[in-house]
């Protein structure tokens, strides 16, 4: 398995870090990292940036925004690095921070610094692996997303990373507001999944730290013991807010391997031999939250909507002209298929 690891490559044209500019800040702002500079990047993900750079004998990894974005939002790299040393203490899967800079004028947009951590993560793609080690990572996802909402969310270093008050409610209609303004044809099955979420608002089940994209390929593995996670990664939409709709986001992410209208459109390989299904993931996540959790059919019907709409947005993108990359041409398929899975589960009412 020690194939899998995540590797970094050379840098993309258009990408590239300005070594001098970056030497200084390491030299002023982590003094342990001796020597010349080497800067690769990770060439996976769609969003921020993600580079390595070496030095000496230390790795760290960069995070920076896309060149030409907002930094704002999504791309906000100062709240990330924030909110990771506020988490630091609490849940040690989360990456340490080392270091961040908040002038644009170094790099060109505010960036940070932190540990690497070294493992596996599991891909589309990935390599084969055994059933008794998919079924151990995917346990251990599971008990990894308890421990992340039982972090004590009073501790004042998370105060201004949410408003849980009125949360769920909040999160249905800002998406249901998404599709609307990215719709480009009729699904039916989406818009009225939509509708059931808004009229059957559950009670707000707690409050904690939420992921908000917590699904396998975030999840760094230690290669020589599947069942213990190195890394949870990629914490850009992380907030505090009611841990009911994180494990959502991770439910409709799920495909079992029974499920050939979804398997097609698999964003993560969790049908693969040996692994959890979609409800045994939720009860071992139920009895790791000490078997309390809410309503879980509800919010694998939200997690699919959440992601339908996340599909139609860069659906949209393509039938309007703003993009001509054929691979999102699919896409419309892919929110049709998430839209009639929120139907099926509302319908019979069981993940």
């Amino acid at each position: 398995m020690h194939s899998l690891e995540d590797r970094s490559h050379g840098v993309r044209d258009g990408e590239e870090l300005d070594p001098a500019a970056l030497g200084r800040f390491f030299a002023a702002a982590i003094p342990a990292a001796t020597g010349a500079l080497a800067i690769e990047q990770f060439p996976r993900g769609f969003s921020n940036l993600t580079y390595l750079v070496r030095a000496g004998d230390r790795d760290y990894v960069l995070r920076r925004p896309p060149f030409g974005a907002a930094v704002k939002g999504g791309h906000d790299m100062v709240r990330e690095y924030r909110l990771l040393a506020a988490l630091a203490p609490h849940y040690p899967l989360s990456p340490r921070p080392v270091a961040v800079c908040e002038d644009p004028a170094v790099l060109g947009a505010p960036f940070y610094v932190m540990e690497r951590a070294r493992g596996i993560i599991v891909r589309n793609g990935t390599g084969e692996i055994a059933p008794e080690d998919m079924r151990a990572m995917t346990e251990a996802l599971a008990r990894a997303l308890a421990e992340l909402h039982a972090v004590d969310v009073r501790d004042q270093a998370f105060a201004g990373f949410g408003k849980p008050a009125g949360y769920i409610e909040r999160q249905v209609r800002g998406w249901s507001e998404r599709f609307a303004a990215a719709r480009t044809e009729s699904q039916p099955e989406l818009e009225a999944a939509f509708a059931w979420l808004a009229e059957h608002l559950p009670a707000a089940t707690g409050v904690a730290l939420v992921h908000n994209d917590f699904k396998i390929d975030n999840v760094m593995f230690d290669p020589a013991e599947p069942a213990r996670i190195r890394a949870v990664l990629d914490w850009e939409m992380a907030t505090v807010g009611d841990p009911l709709l994180d494990i959502g986001t991770t439910l409709g992410y799920w495909i079992d391997a029974d499920e050939p209208e979804l398997r097609p459109f698999a964003f993560v390989p969790t049908d693969r031999p040996g692994g959890l299904t979609r409800a045994a993931f939720a009860e071992a996540y139920v009895r790791a939250r000490g078997g309390t959790a809410g309503d879980l059919v509800y919010a694998y019907i939200f997690g699919l909507c959440k992601i339908a709409v996340i599909a139609q947005q860069i659906y949209a993108r393509y039938v309007r002209g703003h993009t001509a990359d054929e691979r999102f041409a699919a896409l419309g398929a892919v929110v049709t298929a998430l839209g009639r899975a929120a139907g099926r589960a509302r319908r019979r009412g069981t993940l």
